[in-house]
């Protein structure tokens, strides 16, 4: 955990990872705040019409329990991959710690897949068992004849031909004892988004809490303070959701809020915030967008955020400039991958902030910018984001994928796949991964900058920026908007836009097409899949439409 300093150069001093050599996730963010403090409140849940629903530590631990026992009579064993196909909720929170506690590897996946994207995970992964609702049931049930080594099928909802969660923790309630599971013991394994190639599982160790810990209190200001209280819309089946918030939370004893909410809503949104009392939240850049689309939200929401986190993808001037101007926070962004998360960031209490920046390394992490031979660059110049191994949060290894687990390495440097800047005095600047940025007449265009300036524009609720082949210039910048409610497409509108970018940015990096579209394509993470919307500027140029 960090210790509390005023300067970034104290807080550097200070830190010293402590690792103990056994470790149990379950334990640590159950468990021990069960016997400690029982009637705890660790989990809420937002009801629109009502006041949420509450969940004490103890309770947690007795359905974990339960849980635990009936997945054990099923046959689940210590290493037996449990694929988790759940909203936000109770029974999410419940899952994962049965199955830390058996010893077996959580496999979180994002409840809105199709059944391909299911498949794909599920045969991959080699789960033996599936935690999940009617919804997921039925997708299943749809490729169980592919699912070889898929023996059961458990439904929050009792589903009909599934094992009911409600009956297993009546008929097997009683303690569970913990697996007494070693610091580097696989825990968990969460799938790559897929934005470059096919998703890979990244397979983590019960370290993986531990290693987030400092990277949770950075950006949330020295967390747990005096009635914090965590929520994301985030799925906690991404690294986000689940890591940035829901674990880390219960380890600290903050309560957290879950909302049955699937699709994004900004005014849901501020609704959640004030209905709760949430004071700390992390917030992906792409939903900050959107909220900044909902007119005077301090004057029309009783707020009593203290934090605002965000990272995945580049946040912007200008939302950062929105934050402080409407809601009084400076968002700390932060940065990270599923393979080692959290390792930059900011933290606006003692000073590491800065508009366009992600941050600085959180302390007990080893990041530069290196060229594609693993030596550091100077500052100031482009290259690849590097962690240094070893690293607590850093993951094991890719599951039954050897050959990308070294490709995923240059020496002892962990290669990102993202692009960026170190500047003199550590800050870090991200400029976009490898295959996003854009060649076009000699210039690197990273679309994160182009894609901030056009969200500022009046009419604009969401932009992607991406290189279109050009004969002439290689590439051109092709920008993909969303247009806010009370604005309609036109040529007129376009040139006005393309005119906004190259007054404010630069003549070479205006977008020299624009196109109006119904909405973005987004990972289940809620970043901008700009492969598709490059594979579409590529067909179009083409000649294929």
């Amino acid at each position: 955990m960090l210790p509390v300093r005023d300067t970034y150069e104290d807080l550097i001093r200070d830190f010293e990872w402590q690792l103990p050599d056994r470790f149990n996730i379950a334990k640590a963010v159950c468990d021990d705040w069960a016997e400690r403090e029982p009637d705890r409140v660790c989990l809420m849940h937002y009801r629109p019409d009502r006041d949420p629903d509450e969940l004490t530590y103890d309770a947690l631990r007795q359905k974990a329990d339960a849980l635990a026992n009936g997945l054990s009579s099923l046959g689940i064993a210590p290493g037996d991959r449990v694929a988790l196909l759940l909203p936000q909720g109770f029974e999410a929170a419940i899952s994962h710690i049965a199955i830390y506690k058996l010893g077996a590897i959580a496999v979180p996946l994002a409840l809105l897949f199709g059944v391909d994207a299911l498949d794909y995970r599920l045969r991959s992964s080699g789960a033996k068992c599936m935690i999940s609702n009617a919804s997921g049931a039925a997708k299943v049930a749809e490729i169980a004849d592919k699912l070889d080594q898929l023996s059961c099928v458990v439904s929050v909802d009792g589903t009909p031909g599934c094992e009911d969660f409600s009956k297993l923790l009546g008929d097997f309630a009683g303690r569970h004892d913990t697996a007494d599971t070693g610091v580097d013991d696989p825990a968990l394994m969460i799938f790559t988004s897929g934005t470059t190639g096919p998703p890979k599982g990244a397979l983590h160790a019960h370290r993986v809490l531990l290693g987030h810990l400092p990277g949770i209190q950075f950006p949330h200001e020295f967390l747990p303070q005096p009635d914090d209280l965590f929520w994301t819309p985030a799925d906690w089946a991404w690294a986000g959701g689940l890591l940035n918030v829901l674990l880390p939370a219960l380890y600290f004893g903050v309560p957290v809020v879950s909302s049955a909410a699937q699709k994004f809503d900004p005014e849901t949104a501020f609704r959640i915030m004030e209905g709760t009392g949430v004071r700390n939240a992390f917030i992906p850049p792409t939903a900050l967008k959107m909220l900044r689309t909902v007119d005077r939200p301090s004057e029309r929401y009783a707020l009593k955020l203290r934090t605002i986190g965000s990272g995945g993808e580049s946040l912007g001037k200008e939302t950062y400039e929105w934050a402080k101007r409407e809601l009084g926070i400076t968002i700390n962004e932060f940065y990270g991958q599923t393979e080692c998360n959290l390792v930059i960031s900011s933290c606006s209490r003692i000073g590491v902030t800065r508009a366009g920046a992600i941050g600085l390394a959180v302390p007990g992490h080893t990041v530069a910018v290196i060229d594609g031979n693993g030596a550091e660059v100077a500052p100031g110049t482009p290259g690849q984001i590097a962690v240094r191994r070893p690293d607590p949060v850093m993951f094991l290894r890719y599951w039954n994928n050897e050959a990308a687990t070294r490709a995923k390495f240059i020496g002892d440097w962990m290669v990102t796949g993202d692009q960026g800047i170190r500047h003199a005095d550590g800050y870090i600047e991200f400029f976009g991964r490898d295959d996003d940025v854009i060649t076009s007449a000699g210039y690197r265009i990273g679309p994160g900058e182009i894609e901030d300036c056009l969200t500022a524009h009046p009419a604009v609720a969401l932009a992607a920026a991406v290189g279109k082949p050009d004969p002439l210039r290689t590439e051109i910048v092709k920008a993909y908007i969303v247009l806010k409610q009370d604005h309609d497409p036109s040529h007129a509108l376009a040139g006005e836009i393309q005119d906004w970018v190259k007054v404010r940015l630069s003549a070479h990096e205006y977008p020299r097409e624009v196109e109006f579209v119904d909405s973005m394509p987004l990972t289940t993470t809620g970043k901008v899949i700009r492969r598709e919307l490059r594979d579409r500027a590529v067909r179009e140029a083409r000649g294929y439409g």
